[in-house]
């Protein structure tokens, strides 16, 4: 986290002049007292976790006034619910939002140790899995620093989603036991310990006024434990919590079974509760997956529930305030279950009317959309929720009953309106759409990028939106700069705060002053040094990780991100193996030298894409050992991506890839990460990626391939097939080719037939070959303009200025302000 080119970092210390000697006495008795080490013997691993206990105790006094401050003001609470929090690393991060860089340097260095060596001690916090959960991560951070009156609800899995390891060019997992050791950042809470019910059956009668109530009976419980992680806002003194539950055996043995000798049945109970929250997303391949993961998704929705009302009814004792009170937000569907959670709660615990509570829970909940595929709307088999819930399950009933009431007096005789709308879908497997549950139980329902929302307007939502105009909206994602310009990328973060200032780390906006200086050659050589050493220490991990040697002086092309068929990385492979041709045929070609990298995780279920990685890797074997293209292009796979990975590779990209097909991604976070590193980027007009044009300017990014609109044309009218493309288009025949005919395979002529396949198909959801010949065309353009140094650095230069508004402080501002109902602090 050093700036290598010693400009000023812009952050200052928020502690007095002893800070240094308060640190390093704190070290030393953390170090003695928690870990029981001598300090004058205590290795990396041991100094790591001391200066980490130390910080967090600068925390947690914060933290207690930041609570304290909640109360005395009788602020309305947020929390936002999310089955994923991909914070990654949190001691860097705490360390930048508190100021404290300097003094913990000096301190360390001062006990004979380097902050950089510590930092890599950390093991990533494997809490999520892609965009969704890293989103949560910014979100948090966004709301500590505006102060916000907040707290982030989820789970604490044992066992991340899976450790990637590339063994002959496949992905191999194992498990991703970032917990082994513990985490010197998170607080088991004991005194806040809830009971959460599953299965049972539900019996009912009338009261005293003639009201249906039901009770829940005859259920198993898991106990669940409440473990915080704390949440700097950046030089604020402001902490808030991230609550992640614990799930724990309502009893730690069985003497029933322990009694008559049978020791392993004594603890299966045990074991079987605190599976809940052993792993990240349990395959869903198997039934026994499926109901673990509608288990997960009410056991942490049931236990915040809890924690929310015992805060709601410290002060409150009826519930007409509750929507006043509390904001409950909805990270996609996976926590939809808290609808009729809720309304469990107020009719069956709280003695309320069937109306009331309707009324308080959709003025309590936001839903945020995620996804344009029908496919990844989640369903629950009605049969098993049924099982599982049985009281939720009634009460869904109940709602869509209402509801269906409601869509037929607006729509009378509309059938078909009315089985699409229905929260009940009857095909062969009757299924509950939790998604349809989300929007008919919420205020807002929004989408995470213009062209997103007007997709679910138009499409996929269309008939809520006729029903509800005014209830779905776009609030288009956002970024913190605090992780991903200020601590991924010092030495631009130090040239930018010397030039215009340090408020652009609480106000992105003001990125816009650099305008000026985009044509300037002095500061132009300067940006030029900056990302050069960026470069030339992700060649050094390149080479340290991969066995490879790339150039930094060549043009590093990256794309990384969960290998999906829609994300398209296979495109990417074809130019690869296209410019690998031309390198050959043409080698006179003015092109510049380029180096393409690669990373991301394929679902281990996910056979294709799995098989897209070996093609990466293949492909990357026969280009690099290729003499004849020595210097010009390199191919590199880095395992296990992470955000503390992502933070080394963001900085160094000269291109950043974000090649989806138009109207497949919602909104894109990584397109953000790159552009404000200063990575110019090749996209569709699909996502963010359609505002970050709007903002940079269309000269300044790289556009290509088909529309929404076109794309939904062609699959329907099918004006060209893949096999017309591929007998018309020499080029794109001998890439096909190449792959089928065992050229990366070693002469195998099978191994890659799936792909070629899939590309051929006039079924391809995807449409690759549609796209090939822009993306070709595009690719060529892009190789020439980066041999001209001064037109792209400007271009990087003009990238960096325009990306304010991709702040997650913008984005959790319109939330607070638009959805919640708070002003921010």
């Amino acid at each position: 986290m050093q700036n290598s080119l010693n400009t000023p970092l812009p952050y200052t210390s928020i502690f007095g002049k002893n800070t240094v000697e308060r640190f390093k006495e704190t070290i030393k008795h953390h170090l003695l007292s928690f870990q029981g080490r001598d300090p004058e013997r205590a290795g990396d691993d041991d100094t790591y976790r001391a200066l980490s206990y130390a910080l967090r105790d600068q925390l947690m006094e914060k933290w207690i006034n930041t609570q304290k401050t909640f109360y005395t003001q009788n602020k309305k609470r947020v929390y936002y619910l999310s089955l994923e929090f991909l914070v990654g690393r949190s001691l860097g991060n705490t360390l930048i939002n508190m100021g404290l860089i300097d003094e913990v340097t000096e301190a360390l260095e001062q006990l004979g140790y380097d902050l950089e060596e510590l930092r890599e001690r950390e093991e990533d916090a494997a809490l999520g899995n892609g965009g969704l959960g890293r989103l949560a991560a910014c979100f948090m951070d966004s709301i500590a620093t505006m102060k916000i009156p907040a707290y982030g609800y989820g789970i604490c899995y044992d066992y991340g989603l899976f450790h990637q390891k590339i063994i002959n060019g496949y992905q191999v997992e194992s498990p991703d036991s970032w917990l082994r050791f513990g985490s010197p950042w998170m607080y088991a809470r004991t005194s806040f310990v809830y009971p959460v019910k599953f299965y049972g059956r539900v019996t009912s009668a009338l009261d005293e006024n003639g009201n249906y109530r039901a009770t829940w009976i005859d259920t198993e419980v898991v106990m669940a434990m409440a473990c915080d992680l704390l949440v700097p806002g950046f030089n604020n003194d402001h902490v808030i919590n991230m609550r992640l539950w614990k799930a724990r055996a309502s009893r730690e043995l069985d003497l029933s079974h322990f009694n008559v000798g049978d020791y392993i049945g004594s603890v299966n109970d045990k074991v079987r509760s605190e599976t809940l929250s052993k792993v990240l997303y349990p395959s869903d391949e198997i039934r026994e997956g499926q109901e673990l993961r509608l288990k997960q998704q009410y056991f942490f929705v049931a236990a915040t529930f809890c924690d929310i009302m015992r805060r709601y009814t410290k002060h409150h004792e009826d519930f007409i305030d509750f929507p006043n009170q509390v904001a409950v937000q909805l990270n996609d569907t996976h926590p939809a279950i808290a609808i009729p959670e809720l309304m469990r709660l107020l009719l069956d615990e709280h003695g309320l009317s069937w109306e009331l509570a309707w009324d308080i829970c959709v003025k309590t909940f936001g839903y945020t959309n995620h996804t344009l595929m029908p496919e990844a709307l989640e369903t629950w088999p009605v049969e098993m929720l049924s099982r599982v819930l049985p009281r939720h399950m009634e009460i869904i009933f109940e709602i869509n009953r209402r509801f269906l009431a409601e869509v037929t007096l607006k729509y009378p005789g509309n059938e078909q309106k009315i089985r699409e709308i229905s929260i009940i879908a009857e095909n062969d497997i009757t299924r509950v759409r939790m998604a349809n549950l989300a929007i008919i139980g919420s205020h807002s329902v929004n989408g995470v990028a213009a062209l997103h929302t007007e997709l679910l307007k138009n499409n996929l939502f269309h008939h809520f939106h006729e029903m509800y105009p005014e209830r779905l909206n776009n609030k288009t994602n956002g970024i913190t700069p605090r992780r991903w310009l200020l601590k991924c990328n010092p030495g631009l973060a130090g040239l930018i705060g010397e030039k215009i200032g340090l408020e652009f780390i609480t106000d992105l906006d003001r990125l816009r002053d650099l305008v000026p200086y985009a044509d300037d050659p002095a500061f132009q050589q300067r940006w030029q040094r900056v990302k050069q050493e960026n470069k030339e220490q992700l060649a050094a991990l390149i080479d340290k990780k991969c066995g490879i040697i790339v150039d930094p002086e060549s043009m590093f092309d990256i794309q990384v991100k969960r290998i999906h068929e829609y994300k398209r990385q296979l495109l990417n492979v074809l130019h690869v193996i296209a410019l690998y041709h031309r390198l050959i045929s043409h080698p006179e070609e003015q092109t510049a030298p380029r180096t393409v990298i690669f990373a991301g995780k394929a679902a281990p279920s996910y056979v294709r894409a799995k098989l897209i990685i070996k093609l990466i890797t293949s492909v990357a074997e026969v280009v690099n050992r290729d003499p004849r293209i020595e210097g010009r292009l390199k191919m590199a796979f880095l395992p296990n991506y992470n955000v503390s990975l992502a933070e080394k590779i963001m900085p160094a990209a000269d291109l950043s890839e974000q090649i989806s097909t138009a109207g497949t991604e919602a909104s894109g976070t990584g397109n953000m990460k790159f552009s404000l590193n200063g990575a110019l980027t090749v996209g569709t007009l699909d996502g963010a990626n359609i505002e970050i044009q709007e903002e940079v300017g269309a000269e300044n990014i790289f556009i290509f391939g088909m529309t929404a609109e076109e794309v939904e044309y062609e699959k329907l009218h099918k004006s060209r097939t893949p096999w017309e493309i591929y007998n018309s288009n020499p080029d794109i025949h001998r890439i096909i080719d190449a792959i089928g005919n065992g050229l990366f395979s070693g002469g195998d002529t099978e191994l890659f037939q799936p792909i070629v396949r899939d590309l051929l198909s006039e079924q391809d959801p995807y449409l690759l070959l549609l796209d090939l010949e822009s993306y070709l065309d595009c690719q060529q353009t892009i190789g020439r303009e980066y041999l001209d140094t001064t037109t792209w650095t400007r271009k990087s230069i003009l990238n960096v200025a325009r990306m304010g508004k991709f702040s997650s402080d913008r984005t959790i501002g319109e939330y607070a302000r638009e959805i919640w109902g708070v002003e921010p602090g």
